[in-house]
């Protein structure tokens, strides 16, 4: 509303014009996605990239998990989050050019919530940012169920392929596995088709970029299983990693600043004040010519001059009068009445 009455102007001046049908449009998209709970998710204290990266105090890298359940069943804000993070991690980092090994490794589970729903303008953003984004020193992994799950366009940038064991119960699966084979290289040791679907827990296709950036042959692996616990997180745990870290004092906290309705209410409220303090601005400049006439007038009168003809004008004024109502004479009121109207 404000863009299309109070603010027209100003954000013609500054984005150029916005007609009415297009801030329909970003209005109904963001109601979509602020009925999603947006409006707490992307509130205060915002989300800063930079604590990614933090240390301990030995050098190692900290690894940080972005619980994000409670959004996995809402795509579109999900794929929101998503790009939002990734293009602040590229607008903010600096090129760090060919690195021995990225700075930050980002793993996106379930990664098909990225790309459901996603529009053709979304769909070229990340695969902007995917393509530059490791220039920045950054790594990205998608996790997913099937390669299908993926674009081809975004599929294409990825240099490590990981991929464990497909079935096919179908004829449906049997088409997909064949095709998702061909995204390999090419293996005169392995049966890529039949392997996939032959592989163990555990076993996977792999194959990575050598030094000289060239897919390597496909190796079918028995990877080495964490020797962390393998299982979830319960409350106690979770609540012991966060009383231990070092910013949790920054996100546990929720501010309730200036909303944009509040915001806008009062560039409204000061419009409307400039508006009357102007109209009032107007009428006190009247005021002050009108004073200055008068009294550049009633200056004039004062002096000899202007008493004289003051005096004069009353003097003729009243022959005049006299002379239209007959009084002292015909001939003398002829000429006094011309001299009177010759006067005014």
């Amino acid at each position: 509303q404000y863009i299309t009455n109070e603010g027209k102007e100003q954000i013609e001046e500054l984005y150029g014009r916005i007609s009415t049908a297009s801030t329909g449009a970003i209005l109904r998209k963001v109601i979509e996605i602020e009925e999603q709970g947006a409006d707490i998710f992307f509130g205060e204290r915002s989300f800063e990239v930079n604590d990614l990266l933090r240390i301990d105090r030995k050098g190692r890298g900290i690894i940080s998990i972005i619980r994000l359940n409670d959004i996995q069943d809402k795509p579109r804000m999900f794929s929101t989050f998503m790009l939002t993070m990734l293009a602040e991690i590229y607008s903010t980092f600096p090129e760090e050019g060919d690195l021995d090994y990225p700075k930050l490794a980002i793993f996106i589970d379930e990664a098909h919530l990225m790309f459901e729903q996603a529009t053709d303008e979304l769909m070229d953003q990340i695969e902007m940012i995917i393509k530059l984004i490791r220039s920045k020193g950054v790594g990205i992994f998608f996790c997913t169920q099937t390669p299908r799950d993926i674009p081809e366009s975004v599929l294409s940038q990825l240099g490590m392929k990981v991929q464990h064991a497909l079935r096919a119960f179908t004829a449906k699966d049997r088409k997909s596995i064949k095709l998702i084979a061909e995204n390999y290289p090419e293996s005169k040791f392995y049966n890529t088709e039949s392997t996939l679907t032959s592989l163990g827990i555990g076993e996977a296709f792999i194959t990575v970029l050598n030094e000289k950036g060239i897919p390597t042959p496909l190796v079918a692996t028995l990877l080495k299983a964490p020797r962390s616990r393998m299982d979830i997180l319960n409350e106690p745990e979770i609540d012991e990693i966060l009383a231990n870290s070092n910013i949790i004092d920054r996100y546990n906290e929720v501010i309730d600043r200036e909303s944009a309705y509040e915001i806008l209410e009062r560039k409204i409220d000061n419009l409307k004040k400039d508006e009357k303090q102007k109209q009032l601005q107007i009428e006190h400049d009247k005021m002050i010519q009108n004073a200055k006439k008068y009294n550049k007038e009633k200056s004039f009168m004062d002096t000899t001059l202007g008493r004289q003809i003051g005096r004069t004008v009353a003097r003729e004024i009243t022959r005049g009068i006299l002379g239209v109502l007959g009084i002292g004479g015909s001939s003398s009121g002829k000429r006094r009445k011309s001299r009177t109207i010759q006067w005014f």
